[in-house]
């Protein structure tokens, strides 16, 4: 086994370069719609698979978001919101959102929705600071009314211990304060999962936390037979010097 420090925009890198290579994504890049909401961690899912399709002229990352979660004290620098990345028939439908498309969506088409807690049991939830349900709400009545796939690119930052939903009933009591919480009915993605399927080799979360910057980062374990290994120890070396992440 190799061990290696990953940082959260490491990690973000990875999430985004494993996204691509994900077979329900990639088949919705052939002749469906892929809808990805503007959020940090899809800001790096969007530009590596804006860039596969050759399309990433004129995206950025800085402003793909709509909230975000800050340091005490720290205000977010101002933006025009560019718009979620809406994929139909592999072309980049500028400008559009999640709500104009939302409608349309059926199975086969995918929604990548970033999340903010994932438990043990691969469950994910977001915060929800929008009265009318923000985005998520928009992404769960696809699925729950159409059967679109819904996927959560998250890093192991992000890992709770208790069941989100347990957390959400707490969370969202009438008396509680802060965000809401909302569970998601999506599959987990993390940077375990872009490791396994870029290289085949195992990833294994093993500790986490640092300083110098590695504040939040995670240390992982990679597990697999000689080539395997040598593949992921090049992609983590190919991300190593990921600059922190600016929106």
């Amino acid at each position: 086994m190799k061990q290696f420090c990953v940082t959260t925009a490491m990690g973000k890198r990875l999430i985004g370069m494993g996204m691509v290579r994900q077979p329900h994504i990639q088949r919705a890049l052939e002749g469906r719609t892929l809808v990805v909401i503007a959020g940090t961690t899809n800001g790096y899912v969007a530009e590596e698979i804006l860039k596969e399709l050759g399309q990433a002229e004129g995206f950025s990352r800085v402003g793909f978001r709509r909230g975000m979660v800050l340091p005490p004290g720290v205000e977010a620098p101002e933006h025009d919101f560019p718009g979620d990345v809406v994929i139909r028939d592999g072309t980049w439908q500028r400008g559009q959102t999640i709500f104009d498309v939302a409608d349309d969506l059926k199975p086969g088409d995918v929604v990548l929705k970033g999340g903010n807690a994932f438990d043990a049991w691969g469950q994910a939830a977001v915060f929800v600071g929008d009265a009318q349900g923000g985005t998520v709400l928009a992404a769960v009545t696809a699925v729950f009314g159409r059967r679109v796939r819904l996927i959560v690119p998250i890093g192991l930052e992000k890992r709770v211990f208790e069941d989100v939903h347990i957390l959400a009933k707490a969370s969202n009591a009438p008396d509680a304060e802060g965000p809401r919480l909302c569970p998601m009915p999506g599959e987990v993605f993390t940077e375990l999962d872009a490791i396994g399927l870029l290289t085949e080799a195992e990833a294994w979360l093993i500790g986490g936390g640092g300083v110098y910057g590695a504040e939040g980062a995670v240390w992982l374990g990679i597990d697999g037979d000689d080539e395997e290994v040598r593949a992921a120890v090049a992609l983590i070396q190919s991300v190593a010097g990921e600059p922190p992440c600016q929106v």
